[in-house]
């Protein structure tokens, strides 16, 4: 699911061919002159792209295809499906791709040969007979192998992309755009066995039951030391050259901390007055990578030990605030033109922003907010590199004679407390009107009381005197 959700990201990356506008202008300026019908350098993990020329038009694929055909292959033996030291046997109806014109041997009918040789043979030795096999192999048919390579292609975000064969050999029908093969040379570069495969120069294949032992080299100059094209951050890539597509050529490069992809489709191969030979196809794509490696590098541009704001706090002990840190570091891959005052931090405090009071104790850690790094440059439209999460820096205790008071205070100051304090002094002046009714009564019959001893006590005197 993860993966699946990452493919998503690049495939919404990079249908936007504009997506990082400060790039696109610089690289605008260095590649004017740009040998190739389309191209694109974009950083593996992210899906940035660097640089972008025609990178939706659709292009011959050729044999990038087997760029397919491979990444189905290391898949099936991923997932169990198949055993790269399993054997298999050259088919007939496999046998009718192989092209006579090759310079080494084919693998004939009946001749057995691993899998995994199979995989050399079709990447490395550009063998269509091999391609045709590992089709037949892992999809029963080549026509059912097809169409599980336009299925994972769909599957990967391609739109512009279309296979008619596993082989790669050239066909109307079958097309792809540089947008597209990033997509699929970047999760194809997911599988170890992939990688190993395709950063192969030089493969030696057993002797089988029907040929010696064979060498296979690859076409992937970058990766001879005794090619004028040697470039040493290259460790993998697929070349392609025909009639119709021209030169291209797929690759992948790590350096500076940097993981960098470049497509380069549709170049020419110029040939000077000394009979030199220029392959535009790699001399280009070294230029794209020197380009993006010197413009390009990897900035940590928030930290967690960054203090980027505060937030207020009701009834802490000895503080009315916390200081706010990020929870987690921002590092992007930024052009070297991009000044760290050019970033713009946008602080938001959940608190203020819900207009609700944020009360102690606070926690060291406790989330509070969150920060947005923008790139605003004038006249352009404004850049988001990311977003942390904003932490307590400290714990505020709660200061508890403060508490009290707004205890009672806030219980004092309720509706329910108001009516239930009217009540009671009702209730008190009640009782008390009632005790002083009481005691004037209580008095009155006292007084009565009196009065009647004393007429009493007179009658009796009188009485005794007659």
């Amino acid at each position: 699911m993860k993966k699946s959700i990452i493919i998503t990201i690049l495939a919404i990356l990079l249908s936007a061919s504009l997506i990082f506008p400060s790039v696109q202008v610089s690289a605008a300026d260095a590649f004017k002159d740009l040998a190739a019908k389309a191209a694109l350098l974009a950083e593996a993990d992210t899906g940035m792209v660097l640089f972008a020329q025609n990178e939706n038009t659709r292009l011959p694929a050729d044999a990038l295809a087997k760029v397919m055909t491979l990444l189905l292959a290391v898949t099936a033996c991923q997932i169990g499906e198949a055993d790269p030291d399993e054997i298999i046997v050259m088919t007939e109806s496999a046998f009718e791709s192989a092209d006579p014109s090759s310079s080494s041997p084919p693998i004939v009918p009946g001749e057995e040969m691993t899998l995994l040789d199979l995989m050399y043979s079709a990447y490395l030795g550009d063998k269509g007979e091999a391609c045709d096999l590992l089709a037949e192999r892992l999809s029963g048919s080549t026509s059912a192998f097809v169409i599980a390579m336009n299925v994972r292609a769909r599957e990967l975000g391609c739109e512009n992309t279309n296979f008619t064969g596993a082989h790669g050999q050239y066909s109307i029908r079958q097309y792809t755009t540089a947008a597209d093969q990033f997509l699929i040379f970047n999760d194809a570069l997911t599988y170890p066995l992939f990688v190993e495969i395709s950063g192969t120069l030089r493969y030696e294949i057993e002797e089988t039951n029907m040929s010696d032992a064979r060498t296979i080299t690859g076409a992937n100059q970058l990766l001879s030391e005794n090619s004028k094209y040697y470039y040493k951050p290259c460790t993998s890539g697929m070349t392609s050259a025909t009639y119709d597509g021209g030169y291209s050529f797929v690759s992948f490069a790590e350096a500076d901390e940097m993981s960098l992809i470049c497509i380069v489709l549709g170049s020419d191969a110029v040939v000077f007055e000394d009979n030199s030979v220029d392959l535009q196809n790699l001399s280009e794509t070294i230029r794209l990578y020197e380009w993006g490696f010197s413009q390009f590098s990897r900035r940590t541009i928030l930290s967690p030990s960054d203090l980027v704001g505060r937030a207020s706090v009701m009834h802490g002990a000895g503080a009315d605030f916390v200081i706010l840190r990020p929870e987690s570091a921002i590092t992007v891959l930024l052009d070297n033109d991009i000044l760290d005052d050019d970033i713009v931090r946008v602080v938001t405090i959940y608190s203020e922003q819900s207009g609700e009071t944020l009360y102690a104790p606070v926690s060291a850690g406790d989330v509070l907010g969150e920060v947005a790094l923008m790139l605003e440059r004038e006249g352009q439209e404004d850049i988001e590199f990311g977003t942390a999460l904003l932490v307590a820096s400290t714990d505020i205790e709660l200061h508890r004679i403060q508490y009290i008071r707004m205890s009672i205070s806030d219980m004092l100051s309720s509706t329910l407390a108001q009516v239930i304090i009217w009540i009671l002094v009702i209730l008190v002046l009640g009782y008390v009107a009632l005790v002083v009714r009481y005691n004037i009564l209580r008095r009155n019959r006292l007084r009565k009381i009196e009065e009647a001893k004393a007429r009493l006590r007179d009658e009796r005197q009188g009485a005794a005197k007659h």
